[in-house]
């Protein structure tokens, strides 16, 4: 039981991880962040079951593909749900992105259907015994590639020209506009980014889950606590917070049952903020005077 929670828990952890990290990077750019995240996690599921199984495309196209649509539908929130309240000042966006996420939940289930459906692949057709265990691949493969994305960001955002003027964005966006970076395609592209790893998130959890119009959720729920808990100004901390988040509800649910899940879980997490307000990992914001 105890080998069986843990993989699950470092599935789960890595996978809110993902979804979480989307929020921290809108964030830090543009002190924003897309509350239609978790429905983009289910529309990944949705088209890469659309791509794979409906159209027969290659899983090496369709997924990419579905991605890609993330990609575009989060540019899609930033210029119609974000930009038009955040230029003049309101916080009428936090609504704006829940709206547009019942909106894209409905839309689907009008088109899709709301009957679960499962997205096949070879990763879940047999299992891998350890210690006594059985384990799908998918299982494995959900942090390595997850890990993989993180440290690909990483890399992207430290050794190219378009990654080091969105840290520029980050640290100082009047100064970043002073210097020539078109800070609107940065803070565009930020969301783009979130969502691409909401729909990978989502892709990663189809095989495994049932692929259904409101399966993302209580993922996106989840994903925004990991990224409070972590810290909104450390990705690595909101990465780390996803693994505790998901090692501490497998474990749970493993000795205390489903029942005791959420309650224990977020109780851990007010508990957690109480002592931390800035989250485990993240910084005090300075003010200058």
């Amino acid at each position: 039981m105890m080998i069986a929670a843990l993989v699950t828990g470092i599935g789960l952890g890595s996978m809110y991880g993902l979804i979480a990290l989307g929020f921290q990077i809108t964030y830090s750019v543009s002190s924003t962040v897309n509350f239609a995240q978790g429905s983009v996690v289910m529309l990944g599921a949705v088209l890469g079951y659309v791509f794979a199984e409906r159209l027969g495309l290659a899983w090496w196209l369709a997924y990419p593909l579905a991605i890609l649509c993330c990609g575009l539908f989060g540019m899609l929130v930033e210029a119609l749900l974000v930009r038009p309240f955040a230029s003049r000042g309101s916080e009428a966006w936090l609504m704006a992105t829940v709206a547009g996420g019942i909106f894209l939940d409905n839309a689907v289930l009008f088109s899709f259907g709301n009957e679960p459906r499962s997205l096949s692949s070879p990763l879940v057709e047999t299992t891998w015994q350890f210690a006594g265990t059985g384990l799908y691949p998918q299982q494995l493969l959900i942090p390595v590639a997850a890990i993989g994305v993180a440290l690909t960001l990483h890399v992207l955002f430290r050794r190219t020209l378009q990654g080091r003027a969105l840290l520029a964005v980050v640290q100082n966006t009047l100064a970043a506009r002073l210097m020539g970076i078109n800070t609107t395609l940065m803070i565009s592209g930020s969301f783009a980014i979130s969502a691409m790893l909401a729909g990978c998130a989502g892709l990663l959890i189809a095989p495994l889950f049932s692929v259904h119009s409101d399966m993302g959720t209580l993922f996106g729920l989840k994903a925004f606590a990991v990224a409070i808990l972590g810290g909104m100004t450390s990705a690595s901390g909101v990465m780390l917070a996803g693994f505790l988040y998901g090692l501490t509800e497998a474990l749970v649910t493993a000795y205390l049952g489903s029942s005791s899940t959420y309650i224990v879980v977020f109780a851990l997490v007010i508990l957690a903020l109480t002592l931390k307000p800035d989250g485990l990992f993240g910084r005090p914001a300075v003010k200058k005077v």
